[in-house]
């Protein structure tokens, strides 16, 4: 099930967790709080986020304190009964030429806040700064800026073209919209685009059903490049794609980026894709953001328990790694978006959760880690997944300071409540 924009949903429905917000088409606030929570908060409250790197004359963006509810009607006559919470809070900043990279459960509000940056859901609260302007003024004034200045790239390569235009004419129309120019105007410049994504100019005149899914997801790149965007909001561009075809588009992307100088939001599940193209990575979980640092703090020194869940869950693909391997398995459901826990979202699941947890939100801040963190009792920030000398994602050879997959450390033999710790099973001989 989807929600669709700002359109209630009936009650009587059901619900999955796991759905995404799907419409029609980052955690940082620059002062530490200087006060602790006393009572159960369920909103969201400002200045509850560090940032662990401060906005500066480089910064791009800046969203503060955002904040999505979808209403939940149901009865005969349609009735408010609640409220979807698909982003709680969450504030962040993106640099120019840097990629922030945003991951967690489906479900837990990654699409819904790209889609909250470029306007196209409207926020119940929150601001969002670009370029030192208010992005509300500026929509008041001209939508067309704002899409000019900000673009995405869709998950699905099939369902983001239109199957009755030409590929000259979908790359053409922003062009047109945009720049005020003619159709026959713009032929060399769709050409110069589908170049610069690696296809020929002569299949301008193909439609979109004549490309694999690679190729499509090029072009859905090439219509975004289409009016020079100064941020890309890349809504798991590769998901759908095959091993050997996400190396290229994300080669293609990283390549564009330092041509370009753009900077994106880079939402996927894939870590090890995220490990590779990102500056800073951001972990969310159920509309709030838990962890945020550079990537090197996410994946060599992670603090909070999901994260840790989380990194703990990349295949390894060395047998013997893997048999030494133990994993940290997070018991029990994913709660409701609609009726989220009290306190800490994740102490449900959490084996180091205590009464603290269910009455007083985790601010978003530095806890001797070294970058913010979203948990009263954070965990020692050891390594989940080691490094190793060369390691090879998805066809694209790294060096060690990129590397991610390779083993992970071995954790403690004794089992938390709350907690599983399952060993890999051996390959079969």
């Amino acid at each position: 099930m989807s929600y669709d924009s700002d359109r209630p949903f009936h009650a009587d429905a059901p619900i999955d967790p796991d759905a995404r917000v799907h419409t029609g088409s980052p955690i940082d606030s620059a002062n530490p709080p200087d006060h602790e929570l006393e009572d159960v908060v369920d909103e969201p409250q400002d200045a509850s986020v560090a940032d662990p790197i401060s906005p500066d004359e480089d910064t791009l963006l800046i969203a503060d304190n955002l904040v999505k509810e979808f209403p939940v009607r149901g009865g005969f006559f349609g009735r408010h009964v609640g409220k979807v919470h698909a982003v709680s809070g969450v504030s962040l900043h993106v640099n120019r030429g840097e990629t922030l990279g945003i991951v967690g459960e489906s479900g837990c509000g990654k699409s819904t806040l790209g889609r909250l940056l470029l306007q196209l859901l409207t926020l119940t609260s929150g601001t969002i700064t670009l370029g030192g302007e208010d992005v509300a003024s500026i929509m008041k004034r001209d939508k067309r800026e704002i899409r000019k200045r900000m673009q995405i790239v869709f998950q699905d390569p099939y369902a983001s073209l239109n199957p009755r235009m030409t590929v000259g004419e979908i790359i053409a129309e922003p062009i047109m919209v945009h720049g005020g120019i003619k159709r026959k105007s713009s032929r060399d410049q769709v050409g110069d685009l589908l170049a610069s994504v690696g296809l020929s100019p002569e299949h301008q005149s193909r439609y979109p059903h004549e490309f694999s899914g690679g190729q499509r997801q090029r072009i859905g790149i090439a219509r975004a490049l289409a009016v020079e965007p100064e941020l890309i909001v890349l809504d798991e561009p590769v998901s759908a794609l095959d091993v050997s075809i996400q190396a290229g588009v994300v080669n293609l992307l990283m390549e564009l980026q330092r041509e370009r100088n753009l900077a994106y939001l880079f939402i996927a599940h894939d870590l090890s894709v995220v490990r590779h193209i990102s500056n800073r990575v951001g972990v969310m979980y159920l509309g709030k953001m838990v962890e945020i640092g550079k990537r090197e703090d996410i994946y060599l020194r992670p603090s909070h328990p999901y994260t840790k869940a989380l990194l703990s869950a990349v295949p390894v693909a060395d047998p013997r790694v893997a048999r030494q391997r133990k994993r940290i398995v997070a018991t029990g459901e994913v709660p409701s978006p609609i009726d989220p826990p009290s306190g800490c979202r994740f102490r449900t699941r959490c084996w180091k959760a205590e009464g603290r947890c269910a009455e007083e939100v985790p601010l978003l801040i530095d806890r001797g880690a070294g970058h913010p963190v979203a948990c009263h009792f954070p965990e020692d920030p050891e390594p989940v997944i080691p490094i190793t000398d060369d390691v090879v994602i998805h066809d694209v050879e790294i060096d060690s300071d990129a590397a991610l997959i390779g083993g992970a450390s071995p954790l403690s033999e004794a089992v938390l409540p709350g907690m599983v710790i399952e060993p890999d099973e051996p390959p079969t001989p």
